[in-house]
């Protein structure tokens, strides 16, 4: 079980270095690394479960965050409907469109390894679409907006060895341009 502890934080070279891509088929390594990462950010989010192990809720979980520099993002955002939910790993991903019209949260973001608050908006496509492969190495082609696409391009950075705050204006964190939404 993956508990904050095994999380690497700011500070640690792994988060800025580009993650090598994975070869298929995985390895028994990768495959539980896989199911682990997805267990981790199932259980951040259970209140039980998070008290009793001490875990900060995540909703995507990289695995250069867990200093192993490879290509591999596990994803866990839930929605009011369950059936809507997103819940998966994706390898390899890579970002192959994106919208032009820009969108970010109110709130701004946060990160399991920043522990931290960092004030500003993170200005992110409002629309992307992702070439990954899944567990099995079969490739997919995937659009995604808004909220998940947020969480989707943040967990790129990571095995791309780029951190939310690297997106924030060092001059005036809460600039809000004209082809931005905040959400």
């Amino acid at each position: 079980m993956i508990l904050m502890k095994d999380i690497i934080r700011e500070g640690n070279p792994t988060l800025t270095a580009q993650a090598e891509p994975l070869s298929f088929p995985l390895d028994e390594t990768y495959q539980k690394l896989a199911k682990d990462m997805i267990e981790f950010l199932i259980n951040s989010q259970d209140e039980e479960i998070a008290e009793k192990y001490n875990l900060r809720a995540g909703v995507g979980l990289a695995a250069p965050q867990l200093d192993i520099s490879k290509r591999m993002i596990a994803l866990h955002v839930p929605d009011e409907e369950e059936e809507k939910s997103l819940s998966m790993v994706m390898i390899n991903p890579k970002i192959t469109r994106h919208s032009a019209k820009l969108v970010a949260l109110k709130t701004g973001e946060g990160c399991l390894s920043v522990d931290r608050v960092v004030e500003g908006y993170v200005p992110r496509p409002k629309r992307i679409t992702v070439e990954y492969y899944d567990l099995n190495g079969t490739k997919h082609l995937e659009k995604f907006k808004d909220y998940e696409a947020i969480v989707i391009q943040h967990e790129i950075d990571h095995i791309n060895g780029i951190l939310f705050y690297d997106h924030i204006n060092a001059d005036n964190p809460f600039t809000v341009t004209d082809n931005m939404e905040l959400i």
